[in-house]
């Protein structure tokens, strides 16, 4: 029997500390409790998430790399600040040939004027902002049809 698809989902920056940082914009939950409700609606699709998280860019670099070099079908990839001073990031998911979905659990938009640009959107498949943790399941669907 084939193994199930696996989605890389790479997290940046601080989102370690989710569940405590600033709940007013990011909310309650904690990364481990995203990880458990990706796990179970992967589960429900047919396929396998390998969650990771770093504070260090070059992580997310090599995890994108990585990504492509072991097949996985899609990446989830939250860069957290990372996604505003990045060019390293812009440069290795426009490198892959996998598909990268930007997901941000607020809406950077409606935030401070520097987190507006994206150095990662213009080379993402697309970009989903603002559902807060949700915004990770709406990520694994659009993955698991492409």
């Amino acid at each position: 029997m084939a193994a199930s698809p696996i989605i890389f989902v790479l997290n940046g920056p601080n989102l370690n500390l989710l569940g405590t940082r600033e709940p007013d914009v990011y909310g309650s939950e904690t990364l481990d409790d995203i990880a458990g409700a990706l796990e179970d609606r992967a589960q429900e699709l047919g396929l396998r998430v390998d969650l990771r998280q770093s504070n260090h860019e070059g992580h997310l670099v090599d995890w994108l790399h990585e990504a492509q070099a072991v097949g996985a079908k899609a990446v989830i990839l939250n860069a957290g600040a990372f996604t505003h001073t990045s060019i390293a990031l812009h440069d290795a998911v426009k490198a892959i040939v996998t598909p990268v979905i930007e997901v941000h659990i607020s809406n950077p938009q409606a935030r401070e004027p520097f987190r507006r640009r994206s150095y990662v959107a213009p080379v993402a498949r697309g970009t989903i902002t603002g559902f807060g943790p949700l915004g990770y399941q709406l990520a694994l669907d659009a993955a698991a049809r492409l």
